[in-house]
């Protein structure tokens, strides 16, 4: 078995660089084209966007955004091309979200994770994800028969069946959330059944903990995390190097701070954006409302794209305080009155009987006043009282969370 999906794996940056961005004024012009994506790009000339400075110009398209966008009566909302019959399947993620699946051998991308997880040509895939309405089980699938892996469409549930079919099949690679596989696992063990043949696994959807990760190791799995939404398909994945997640080919991705469509240092955590590279269906800046942070330097593995820490939590930090709601765009909005604060964190806590906000802002050589200026803004901008806490530059946490709510639970 090759141990890349192809050559692009291992190209110079450089050369990854300059052909993603050759390709994105077309995509911007694609999207430019489509009802939904025309209002966010009216002022935008897509010739203009060739670097990533230019990229990140453009509006944030959040994933959020799109049940309202879907129920405006437009196909998709208005966001790609074509009408329900030009596609293969027609699916629906929770939101709820519509998705269509192209006519590609893998629209989803998948292929080149399953390759790096050792998944390939003449190969038997337990596929548990669901292939009732949502695009889970598909993904997996059309990039498991891309790599000439054939499939065993299971489903989740039903673990007696599972245990008949891994019996007969033999399969050598298992593919869902990774507590399903644990639980099979220990129902084999149970019942006395024959599970022996599973020998890696793909799995996605769901926590992977470091110690369920032991136990798949000490049970011989060998198993792989995929980062993957129904809207952009395989977004990045696990390598043998163990170190990060490689991100997929034909993608551009962008680490911002919450709140804000502004990307971060590398290394800094902050919330992940995609863009999609392909004119049929155009994807620009979608927001997808999970936390992580570039990992940097090149993997062991050989594989040379960025890499990313993987899942690191969410970015939706909103808060009811008081009756109102804060959210990261109101704290963005004050930093961007005051220039000379770097970070900050807006932290609430209950004071007796009450809420009390309290805003750590980074700063490094604080004008007189400040605070007071600070303390006036947050009023201004979220209609709430705040004390004010000046703090040096790195101080704090490198966790993205803009908001932090510390009010006890129940």
């Amino acid at each position: 078995m090759a141990k890349f999906h192809d050559r692009r794996e291992t190209q110079a940056p450089a050369r990854r660089e300059a052909d993603l961005m050759a390709r994105l004024p077309a995509v911007v012009a694609a999207a430019r084209a489509l009802p939904a994506w025309r209002r966010l790009l009216a002022k935008v000339d897509p010739a203009t966007v060739v670097d990533r400075a230019a990229l990140a110009r453009l509006p944030v398209f959040r994933k959020s955004d799109l049940p309202a966008l879907q129920r405006t009566g437009l196909p998709f909302g208005g966001t790609i091309p074509g009408r329900p019959g030009d596609y293969r399947r027609l699916m629906m993620s929770p939101g709820p979200i519509f998705e269509p699946e192209a006519h590609e051998e893998d629209p989803w991308r998948v292929a080149r994770a399953l390759t790096a997880a050792g998944i390939g040509r003449r190969g038997v895939i337990l596929n548990t994800f669901s292939y009732h309405l949502t695009p889970g089980a598909w993904c997996f699938d059309a990039g498991a028969r891309a790599v000439g892996c054939a499939v065993i469409p299971a489903g989740p549930g039903n673990t007696d069946a599972q245990l008949d079919l891994i019996e007969a099949y033999r399969p050598d690679a298992y593919a869902g959330v990774p507590d399903f596989l644990k639980l099979i696992l220990d129902a084999g063990c149970d019942r006395g059944r024959d599970v022996a043949s599973i020998r890696r696994a793909i799995v996605s959807g769901a926590a992977f903990p470091p110690s369920l990760q032991a136990e798949f190791r000490a049970r011989g799995i060998d198993a792989y995390q995929l980062y993957a939404t129904a809207e952009c398909g395989a977004i990045a994945y696990e390598t043998p190097a163990r170190e990060g997640m490689v991100v997929n080919e034909d993608i551009i991705l962008e680490i911002l701070r919450p709140g804000t469509g502004d990307p971060v240092a590398e290394g800094e955590v902050g919330e992940v954006a995609v863009t999609i590279l392909d004119p049929k269906k155009p994807l620009l800046r979608f927001a997808l409302g999970d936390l992580s942070a570039v990992l940097p330097g090149r993997s062991p593995c050989g594989r040379t794209n960025m890499r990313i820490r993987g899942w690191l939590g969410r970015a939706d930090q909103a808060a009811k305080v008081k009756g109102m709601f804060v959210r990261p765009e109101l704290v963005a909005a004050v930093l961007a009155r005051h220039r000379d604060v770097a970070r900050a964190r807006l932290v609430i806590a209950r004071a007796g009987e009450a809420d009390a906000m309290t805003l750590k802002a980074e700063c490094a050589a604080p004008e007189p006043g400040l605070s007071d200026a600070l303390a006036a803004t947050v009023r201004s901008v979220m209609k709430l009282g705040a004390a004010i806490e000046l703090v040096p530059p790195g101080s704090l946490p490198n966790d993205g969370k803009v908001i932090e709510d510390t009010r006890p639970v129940g």
